[in-house]
């Protein structure tokens, strides 16, 4: 699958994050906090957004680059992956898709280097996979947008320079979704604040947190694409964030089992390794099964997103098994590691702490069957 200069990308990638990534994962996990430089030196060295054009500073690649930063940085850890992840190739696209000349140029450059952290603002207190059910305004007066609302459980939230925050600019419209717009609020942003920075049971060093609105000023020239046209744009780019989950969660389960395997040979019990136990070799066996096939169906999946086909069933299907699977495999490994697995020192403890939310967001697994269910019967 992997061309020449797309494993010459991975072992660059690789050989960086060994050196500046996997030695301060853990201190970046008590800390809750993954510092700026090592944004920016994802950026100096090519890694962020690959698939933004060369004109504004990126590389022009393809979606399996992506991939390969994805893959490369869940296997340092979830809550590393999560925030570069969603700023590198799930906010950025929105701005390559649907941004003017000049919100190009002032936002992408400085995305790429790392030296802007970007966020995106869907989920509410009250509203969370029924995005029409959304209840953050902004009304048009002048040159700039009135916007009014708060947004929680935001990824990169309490560190974002920018914010693409998903609103109504049309509050009267049937159906509600066609009043939906998006807007790029920047820090410093009258009337915008943040709120809380939130403790989560799993991905610590990931940031996360809550946005606040009261009468924030933004310019209208800050409108991303056309008004009531937001829904639209998050439905076109929701294809690539479930797949980003559906990889990410792939990779945690091939981490998974490749921790246990090493255990495995090496603990003993009643005199031998627990290698040598029927129970544990059918464990291994099943989950190694259920983990190539996910493999396989990945791969399948990335070409057919990067030939440019609708595959929103497809997707809904990877997002919700694969993520169910990580679940799966994460308790079956935790087991297989007996008590260690329950102490913090031991790697496998982490990966099980950050696995489950993968199942809740990008949309919760519940709403991927509904998806298929929909495209199914129809």
């Amino acid at each position: 699958m992997w061309t020449d200069e797309q494993q010459m990308f991975r072992n660059a990638l690789r050989k960086m994050l060994e050196k500046e990534a996997y030695p301060y994962v853990e201190q970046w996990e008590k800390d809750r906090h993954i510092p700026r430089a090592f944004w920016e030196k994802l950026g100096d060295n090519g890694f962020l957004c690959p698939m933004v054009e060369e004109a504004y500073g990126g590389l022009s690649l393809d979606f399996a680059y992506s991939r390969i930063l994805a893959e490369e940085l869940e296997r340092v850890s979830a809550g590393v992956a999560a925030g570069i992840v969603l700023h590198s190739d799930i906010v950025v696209p929105y701005i390559t898709s649907y941004g003017t000349d000049a919100q190009k140029e002032k936002f992408l450059p400085k995305s790429v280097t790392g030296e802007l952290i970007s966020a995106i603002a869907m989920t509410e207190p009250g509203a969370g996979s029924d995005l029409a059910a959304i209840k953050t305004t902004a009304r048009k007066e002048g040159d700039y947008y009135v916007l009014n609302g708060e947004k929680t459980f935001i990824t990169n939230g309490i560190e974002a320079d920018y914010v693409i925050v998903v609103c109504k600019t049309d509050t009267t419209v049937t159906p509600a979704y066609k009043g939906i717009s998006l807007l790029l609020v920047e820090t410093g942003t009258e009337g915008f604040k943040r709120g809380k920075k939130l403790e989560k049971v799993g991905m610590h060093s990931s940031d996360t947190g809550e946005l606040i609105f009261e009468d924030a000023k933004v310019p209208v020239d800050n409108l991303l694409g056309e008004e009531g046209k937001g829904f639209y744009y998050l439905m076109e780019k929701l294809q690539q964030e479930r797949l980003m989950v559906a990889i990410e969660t792939q990779a945690e389960s091939e981490r998974c089992l490749e921790l246990t395997i090493d255990y495995v040979k090496t603990r003993q019990a009643f005199g031998k390794p627990i290698a040598n136990f029927q129970n544990t070799q059918f464990k291994l066996a099943e989950m190694a099964t259920e983990i190539d096939i996910g493999r396989t169906y990945i791969d399948h999946l990335t070409q057919r997103h990067i030939a440019g086909a609708d595959i929103v069933k497809e997707v809904s299907m990877a997002k919700w098994w694969l993520s169910d699977l990580a679940k799966r495999v994460s308790t079956e490994c935790m087991q297989l590691h007996g008590g260690y697995g329950y102490m913090e020192e031991y790697e496998i403890a982490r990966r099980f702490r950050d696995i489950p939310v993968a199942a809740i967001y990008a949309g919760t697994n519940e709403v991927m069957k509904g998806i298929i269910a929909k495209q199914i019967l129809t």
